[in-house]
């Protein structure tokens, strides 16, 4: 069930509060999804570009500021950091925030996580590498988390689903 805007600012609140004690990597990840959630359902550019660069600081810090913490909380802060800079993209169409992801994503990728290689599939999508896209979304489909549904809606991949290879992704897929 969807948030209102009163409850996730009265929880931001609480979290900010939380963060006045101290400041943990899980902290940094509520803090930052709420204001994801912000982003979602604000209707405002401005509003969004806000909330969107708080995001980002907060999980930049989170991931930045900690020695040490699980690998799956890692992942966890990055595929939120990669999603708040995807959606400045959608937000502003300036294709260095794809870039960014790249940047964000590609060093990850050893990690076989099917978020990372969507993320850097949709980054090469919107910046119109074909290869690439192919090559991080047959990775993507090859994990657990891979999800048909996101694939076949998604409209970063519209051009490429009339092409021969993600045809046979999808196929492969259903057997």
């Amino acid at each position: 069930m969807r948030q209102s805007s009163k409850q996730i600012i009265q929880r931001i609140g609480e979290t900010d509060q939380l963060f006045l004690q101290g400041n943990t990597p899980s902290l940094a990840l509520d803090r930052a999804d709420l204001r994801l959630q912000l982003v979602e359902i604000s209707k405002n550019n401005q509003e969004k570009v806000h909330f969107l660069q708080e995001a980002i600081v907060l999980l930049e810090q989170g991931r930045l500021e900690f020695d040490e913490m699980p690998m799956e909380l890692y992942i966890n802060l990055s595929l939120h950091l990669a999603k708040a800079y995807m959606v400045f993209f959608e937000t502003t169409r300036e294709q260095r925030y794809a870039l960014i992801t790249q940047q964000i994503m590609k060093p990850m990728s050893k990690a076989e996580h099917g978020g990372i290689y969507f993320y850097l599939a949709y980054a090469s999508a919107v910046k119109q590498e074909p290869a690439m896209t192919r090559h991080w979304l047959t990775k993507y489909c090859k994990t657990d988390e891979f999800d048909m549904t996101t694939l076949l809606e998604h409209p970063s991949f519209t051009a490429y689903r009339q092409e021969e290879w993600f045809s046979k992704l999808c196929q492969s897929k259903m057997h």
